[in-house]
């Protein structure tokens, strides 16, 4: 039996399986977990590789109105495969294994996996809104500033 400790780790790991499928993290987040489960196992590497590539694929064809239930049932299904792995392993390798997973964890954290659900936009940094031809409306998140831009002048038209 896992400590409490291990399972919000395992929970972690599947809920950031599932936040970098469809977003710029994903390769890295990709091979490092398969390399993770793969334990030096190439198979088993290739193996967890296309189980990867099946959540991102499904999470990609969900519908809208499916795409929460398809995420939560995703990272559910992540995390119990971490805490299958974890549960296999001896006290002395399995301490190792939690490590090299909060490692893992801590890069992607760095990397600040950004993402937003369908027809939504999620950027991980800054972002620059200019009208050429008419108005825009922009929201700038960090300290919140929320504006209307002034009306186009007679140069812009």
């Amino acid at each position: 039996m896992l400590s409490e400790a291990m399972t919000a780790l395992a929970a972690a790991g599947g809920t950031a399986v599932v936040q970098a499928a469809g977003t710029d993290a994903w390769t890295g987040v990709r091979q490092q977990v398969a390399r993770w489960f793969g334990r030096g196992n190439l198979q088993r590497e290739h193996a967890e590789l296309e189980r990867l590539d099946q959540t991102a694929g499904e999470l990609e064809a969900a519908q809208p109105t499916e795409v929460e239930r398809v995420r939560i049932r995703q990272e559910a299904a992540w995390q119990g495969r971490m805490e299958a792995l974890l549960e296999s392993l001896e006290n002395i390798e399995r301490d190792r294994v939690v490590d090299e997973l909060r490692t893992l964890l801590a890069q992607q954290a760095s990397h600040s996996v950004v993402s937003a659900g369908q027809n939504g936009l999620a950027v991980g940094g800054d972002v620059d809104v200019r009208a050429d031809h008419g108005s825009a409306a922009a929201v700038t998140m960090g300290n919140v500033t929320l504006g209307n831009p002034s009306q186009p002048g007679p140069h812009q038209d």
